[in-house]
């Protein structure tokens, strides 16, 4: 699976899932880290589990990698990393309070 399909399958799974404010950057211009970065923004601390869970259990079954989750214990913030695409998936006051789309400098981007 290419970079611009694992986004899509991401962005497809939160917005099936209700996740709120679906933004992508295309940071791979920026960093080498990634390609894209996807931000949402979950209504609950169970909304925000769920989403996440969710979006790893969707690549798996599309043949794709976790390489790794953090911040599931607390679910204000939890951060999956899938190599070519990371997904920050937030409660309203954290996503406020970090601002990643400023913090990058970066306008969301379109599928292309």
């Amino acid at each position: 699976m290419n970079a611009n399909e694992l986004r899509d399958l991401v962005v497809d799974t939160l917005d099936d899932m209700k996740g709120r404010e679906i933004t992508c950057l295309k940071v791979s211009d920026v960093t080498t880290i990634t390609d894209y970065m996807v931000v949402v923004t979950g209504t609950s601390s169970r909304h925000v589990n769920s989403l996440s869970d969710e979006v790893q259990k969707k690549v798996k079954e599309a043949g794709g990698k976790v390489f790794g989750s953090e911040g599931k214990g607390q679910s204000e913030w939890v951060l999956i990393d899938l190599g070519d695409v990371i997904v920050h998936v937030m409660q309203e006051e954290s996503r406020k309070m970090y601002d990643l789309e400023s913090l990058w400098g970066m306008k969301p981007s379109t599928a292309e």
